[in-house]
């Protein structure tokens, strides 16, 4: 890893009626637009979902580097996040996150550490520390191939 700080940035260029271009160094355009809540296409990706996905790819890899160093023996991992939108005040925001995770290990045996490690992957999620919301993990742990 670099020595922080880190420094990233996206540029967004649109016209009057049509998606949002997003950009940013060495990557390809990404189309956003409205999610059909706010009457958008709900074709592209919005900026809720892409909070949301900032959320459970931050996991994951939060959870990659872990586990590595922790030497976990692990075949897959899935995540899911939803979120709720809601007005509070005046201001529309996440009032609350969900992060479903489901994680595979061949062993019994790995399971405490597991669930150990999925924890510490929430604790270490530099997105999910930069959010105000509530945010609940739930962890669930299988066994098999």
């Amino acid at each position: 890893m670099e020595s922080l700080p880190h420094q990233y940035s996206v540029s967004v260029n649109a016209e009057k009626e049509n998606e949002l271009e997003t950009t940013a160094p060495h990557l390809p355009t990404l189309l956003v637009a409205p999610p059909s809540q706010f009457d958008g296409p709900g074709d592209k990706w919005s900026p809720e979902e892409l909070l949301l996905a900032a959320v459970a790819n931050c996991y994951v890899l939060s959870f990659r580097t872990v586990a590595g160093i922790a030497k976990l023996d692990w075949l897959h991992i899935e995540c899911t996040t939803d979120g709720v939108l809601n007005k509070v005040e005046r201001n529309m925001l996440f009032t609350d996150i969900v992060t479903k995770v489901t994680l595979i290990v061949a062993e019994e045996s790995l399971r405490p550490k597991a669930e150990k490690l999925l924890k510490k992957a929430e604790q270490v999620c530099l997105v999910s520390n930069s959010l105000l919301s509530t945010k609940h993990l739930e962890i669930e742990v299988v066994v098999g191939g």
